[in-house]
């Protein structure tokens, strides 16, 4: 009898065991699914990007050989050389009978130094291409503050996707002066997770345009013969098609990822939710790379729980930054969390932007989402949630190299590096950190 008994524990064990005792990225899996109905995908690849070089080389090899359509949303395109190229060349491809559409969000153009003005929408559209300007910021203007697209989306064909933390602009090449190296990541997927990312772009364009990208038309792959959809012909194309950056990993064309889009008035608490439930499944090593971890009262919760039960929390944030007061606000926080036990990094090699997350070594996430008030609760934001040990390793790797070039914070040394102003700065702002 023991050995049927055996066998029939082993069918059964599953059945009983505790979230607790299942891998990290299967409780996030099933966490994602059943509270945000977020669809995974298993047939993708993901190259990472580390550089601005190396997005901008990536992409704009992409776009050269588009045949179709290339679908852009950006926080803000800069209005300097790096803008120029890319204008240029979508140009060029509207020559050759490509649809171009691009979105900016007004206030992501209006906020930076270089910004696109009239003049520069007007030369754009000029060449062919559909640009439009996201929630322009009109009189009484502070309606107009809150609820940004703060979006990196590049879809080219329906075949590939460039997403992100990066805008476009010289800095994520050249770096800028007062801050010197601009560090960010940005990622080159394929699968079906381009579809996933398209949508999102087609939502986006219906709400500001009105115009309905078709789904048969921008994203079912074509049929071997070509056939037709309810008489439309499919745009979207293979990877195979392209010229693309080689995922060289093992699991390259079977990555799982579930991508989080997060939309103020339909899904506001989708990424705060995320970020939790990732949290809440890391049962050894959480690393977290992110330039304005103010947080929100979820996300603080449940990183305290993480130090509660044993978990390894490391946090890289930046010695510089392109915000006043955020500095003082991250350093309250991160003094907070250190004493509880948290390894606090702070980069010296720049303006580390990047928006990263390792869990455990099992998954990761990679996208727009700063760890403030603003993303989690205000902005349009999108995050792939890749459940792959090798992608999230080599996100390990650079986090290790990274942590070379950075100082260990620890509670102690708060008092001794943020004199009284900037303590008090930090104490008073913490009470508004929801708006910023």
């Amino acid at each position: 009898m023991r050995p049927f008994f055996f066998i029939l524990s082993l069918f059964l064990m599953p059945l009983f065991m505790r979230a607790e005792e299942q891998p990290s990225d299967i409780v996030l899996r099933q966490a994602l699914e059943e509270q945000l109905g977020v669809e995974f995908t298993g047939n993708n690849s993901v190259v990472l990007l580390h550089t601005g070089k190396d997005k901008f080389e990536a992409m704009f090899s992409a776009i050269r050989q588009a045949k179709h359509y290339v679908h852009l949303e950006y926080f803000n395109f800069r209005n300097d050389s790096i803008g120029n190229v890319l204008f240029d060349l979508l140009g060029e491809k509207v020559k050759e009978g490509v649809e171009v559409r691009a979105m900016f969000d007004s206030f992501g153009n209006s906020s930076n130094d270089s910004p696109l003005k009239n003049k520069h929408l007007r030369a754009i559209r000029a060449m062919g291409i559909q640009i439009e300007e996201f929630d322009p910021i009109k009189f009484p203007w502070i309606n107009h503050a809150f609820q940004r697209d703060h979006r990196k989306i590049v879809v080219i064909d329906g075949a590939v996707c460039y997403a992100g933390g990066m805008n476009v602009a010289d800095y994520y090449i050249n770096g800028r002066p007062e801050y010197g190296e601009w560090r960010d990541m940005h990622m080159e997927l394929t699968g079906d997770v381009v579809a996933q990312y398209e949508r999102i772009f087609a939502r986006m364009w219906w709400q500001q345009t009105g115009e309905v990208l078709l789904d048969e038309r921008y994203l079912a792959m074509p049929t071997p013969t070509s056939e037709v959809t309810a008489g439309i012909v499919s745009l979207a194309r293979s990877r195979e098609d392209f010229q693309l950056l080689a995922d060289t990993s093992t699991t390259a064309g079977h990555k799982v990822i579930g991508v989080v889009d997060r939309r103020p008035r339909y899904t506001p608490k989708n990424m705060r939710k995320a970020y939790v439930a990732a949290i809440d499944a890391a049962k050894e090593c959480i690393q977290i790379v992110n330039p304005y971890p103010t947080n929100v009262k979820s996300v603080r919760r449940a990183l305290k729980r993480a130090l509660k039960r044993g978990v390894r929390l490391e946090i890289m944030v930046s010695a510089k930054s392109d915000v006043p007061i955020t500095p003082d606000v991250v350093a309250f926080e991160m003094k907070k969390l250190a004493k509880r036990g948290a390894e606090v990094y702070y980069n010296q090699t720049g303006f580390h932007h990047s928006k990263v997350m390792m869990v455990d070594g099992r998954f990761c996430t990679v996208g727009s989402t700063n760890m403030d008030g603003r993303s989690f609760l205000c902005d349009y934001e999108v995050n792939s949630f890749i459940l792959d040990r090798e992608t999230t390793a080599e996100l390990q790797r650079i986090f290790e190299l990274d942590k070379q070039h950075c100082t260990l914070f620890r509670a102690e040394d708060y008092r001794r590096q943020f004199n009284f102003g900037h303590r008090l700065t930090g104490h008073f702002f913490a009470l508004f950190r929801r708006f910023f």
